[in-house]
C-alpha cells in the first residue's frame, strides 16, 4: 500500500489532488498495482480525505505535551514517535495534524510502524490538506531514514 501512496505523490503532485477512486484504481491496476493494495489503499485515502480541523477541538493548539496510549505505542515506531515530536516541537506540523497524523497511522492496523513508513503518512496527510509543501520538508520526508548523507 506505501508504494501505492508514493505513486500518488509522485503521479499527482503538481496537480494537488488525484482522480476519484474508480479511475484511479483503472491507473492504479495499470500500474501494475495487486487488487488487495489497490483496496486498500482506497479506503485508507477515502478516510483520510474525511479529516478536517472542524473533528478536533481548538485547545489541542494550545494544549501543552501529547501522551502517547499504549495502544499509539505499540503501533508508532519509537524513531516515529521522536520524528512527529521534533517536528511539532519545531513548527512544521501542528498539533491539529499530528492527530491526524496518528489518525491514519492507527487506520492501518499495524504494529511498530517504521519511520519511513510515518514519514510517508505525514507526507500524505500535509499534501491532502493542500499545504504550500516546501521542498526540504518534501526532500526529508522522502529520504528513507538509513540514508546517510555527505556534507
Amino acid at each position: 500500500m506505501f508504494d501505492i501512496l508514493l505513486f500518488l505523490f509522485e503521479s499527482y503532485f503538481d496537480i494537488g489532488s488525484y482522480p476519484d477512486n474508480d479511475k484511479l484504481s483503472v491507473k492504479l491496476s495499470a500500474a501494475g498495482f495487486e487488487e488487495e493494495d489497490i483496496s486498500q489503499a482506497l479506503t485508507w485515502l477515502s478516510g483520510l480525505k474525511q479529516l478536517t480541523e472542524a473533528e478536533y477541538p481548538e485547545s489541542i493548539n494550545h494544549s501543552g505535551i501529547r501522551i502517547y496510549t499504549d495502544f499509539e505505542e505499540q503501533r508508532i515506531s519509537p524513531d516515529g514517535l521522536r520524528f512527529l515530536a521534533f517536528w511539532e516541537h519545531n513548527k512544521v506540523i501542528t498539533p491539529i495534524e499530528r492527530e491526524m497524523i496518528i489518525d491514519r497511522v492507527l487506520a492501518l492496523g499495524r504494529k511498530n510502524l517504521s519511520l519511513d513508513k510515518v514519514k510517508l503518512i505525514v507526507l500524505m496527510v500535509l499534501w491532502s490538506r493542500h499545504e504550500d509543501l516546501d521542498p526540504m520538508i518534501i526532500e526529508d520526508l522522502l529520504t528513507p531514514a538509513d540514508a546517510t548523507q555527505a556534507h
